[in-house]
Formats: C-alpha cells, sequence, structure tokens
C-alpha cells in the first residue's frame, strides 16, 4: 500500500516501523495522515511476520499535535467526527495484539503527546519536550489526556492539561509516561534494539500478556486476579508455553511456532 504522509518500513525479519512523514508540519495530524496511521497499525497487525511495531517521526520532531488549518468551519457533530478520527490510532493501540514501541525525538505536544502516552513503550531522545499544549490556543487536550493519567496519575495530568507547559524528558521520564532516555544519537538503535528483544519473545505469550493488561485494567481487584489467572492458563496449555519450559530445561534457544 502506498502512502502520502506516512512510511512504513521493515527494520527487521519481525519488526516494522511506522514514521510519521509529514517533517514540514513538524507531523501534526492532518485527516489524511490519521486514517493512513489507523490503516498501516492494523496492517501490520494482521501481517503474521511482524512481532513488534515502532512509531516515530520524520524530522526534528516527533508530533506536535493536530493540524490546526483543518479547524475552521465545521458544525459541531463534524467537530465530533473530526477528532475522533485524530484520536482513532491513539485508540487502537490499545486494542491491539502486538507491541508499539514510540521513538521520540523533538517535541512531541497535544495529540502527539498522547501518542505518545498511548504506545505500550516510548524511549525518548534527551532533547525532548513534551505537553498538554493546546490550552495554550483557547482549546484543550482532553483526549490525549486519557493515556496521559492512565501512565501518570490524576494530579499531575490535571496539571499538564490546565498548564499547558513542556516537560523535558527526565521529567516525564520520573512521571512513569515514558520507559527510557537515550541520547539523541542513540535513539534508533536503542529502540530496534529493544523492538527485537521483544520479537525475540514467544508472539502468542507477548500478545496474550498485552491483551490481558488492557483488559484487566478496570476491574477490581479480585476480578483482575481471575482474569489474568484466566489469561495465564491459556497461555500453559499453547505449544509455544510447552516449548519455552522444555528449551530451558534442555539449556537451547526455544524455536517458537504458534503467531
Amino acid at each position: 500500500m502506498e502512502y502520502n504522509n506516512i512510511l512504513v518500513n521493515i527494520v527487521s525479519s519481525n519488526v516494522a516501523a511506522i514514521s510519521l512523514n509529514r517533517p514540514q508540519f513538524l507531523n501534526t495530524f492532518s485527516s489524511d495522515m490519521a486514517k493512513e496511521l489507523y490503516d498501516a497499525l492494523m496492517m501490520l497487525e494482521n501481517d503474521s511476520e511482524m512481532r513488534v511495531i515502532i512509531i516515530k517521526g520524520e524530522g526534528k520532531a516527533f508530533c506536535a499535535g493536530i493540524d490546526i488549518n483543518e479547524l475552521s468551519g465545521k458544525s459541531t457533530i463534524e467537530y465530533r467526527e473530526w477528532i475522533e478520527k485524530m484520536e482513532r490510532p491513539l485508540v487502537a493501540i490499545s486494542k491491539m495484539k502486538k507491541p508499539v514501541i514510540a521513538q521520540v525525538q523533538g517535541v512531541a505536544a497535544a495529540n502527539g503527546m498522547g501518542l505518545v502516552a498511548s504506545a505500550d513503550l516510548a524511549i525518548v531522545a534527551d532533547n525532548v519536550k513534551m505537553g498538554l499544549t493546546a490550552i495554550n490556543v483557547g482549546l484543550n487536550c482532553v483526549g490525549p489526556v486519557i493515556p496521559v493519567a492512565r501512565s501518570i496519575g490524576r494530579k499531575k495530568a490535571m496539571e499538564l492539561l490546565l498548564s499547558g507547559r513542556l516537560i523535558k524528558a527526565e521529567e516525564a521520564l520520573s512521571m512513569g509516561l515514558i520507559n527510557r532516555v537515550v541520547p539523541k544519537e542513540s535513539l534508533e538503535e536503542e529502540t530496534i534494539k529493544l523492538a527485537n528483544e521483544l520479537a525475540a519473545k514467544s508472539p502468542i505469550a507477548v500478545q496474550i500478556a498485552k491483551s490481558a493488561f488492557y483488559a484487566s485494567e478496570d476491574m477490581d481487584y479480585i476480578r483482575q486476579f481471575d482474569y489474568m489467572n484466566e489469561a495465564f492458563a491459556r497461555l500453559c496449555s499453547t505449544d509455544d508455553a510447552k516449548e519455552g519450559v522444555l528449551a530451558f530445561l534442555e539449556k537451547r534457544n526455544p524455536v517458537w511456532k504458534e503467531r
């Protein structure tokens, strides 16, 4: 499939990368880019060879939010449809079975910060600045704040939502918004290294782990244990679980069979 606003590259035999490719606009979301990003995520989700997906941005920024040139002249219903289209990729990631890693440099603002928070894991360069900045132009980031709040909690999320301030990489790390901060020149290497590490795990074990994590997130404490135990029991009956244990006992590398 050909795209105009993103790039899709095969990084290794089991890892693919989607690049937001509007560098002249700091990779802000247009309606077309949002649709292409969603379509690419679904295409890779359904590709049995791909096990891990990376999202990154071309140029100096990861994503500076939504293209404000699309804002004017809509009815309330049209605005609702438009913003849902913009946020569709963010929602989709939590429903996918395959892990998604955000590789972040430069600015990640508004919907860009929401995309970072929506990713399962995030590695950022030491030059990163993030913020829910829409409040500064009379709007707000009530969509992107949802995954942000689930990462960092209510109080800090509310502060970012109402202040619109930009935070640096180390503060984002201390909040729990991201996983790692690395030197800018090492960002791609470190991201691919992590992606390949995940891709080497049992695909079915990774997929069940991610799906069960999101599905149980809002359950009460006891019910969550019940759900997770059921997921674990299902995993134990798979060929990969049997192969993994046998390979450990035989002191050899496992050969995964299930995708």
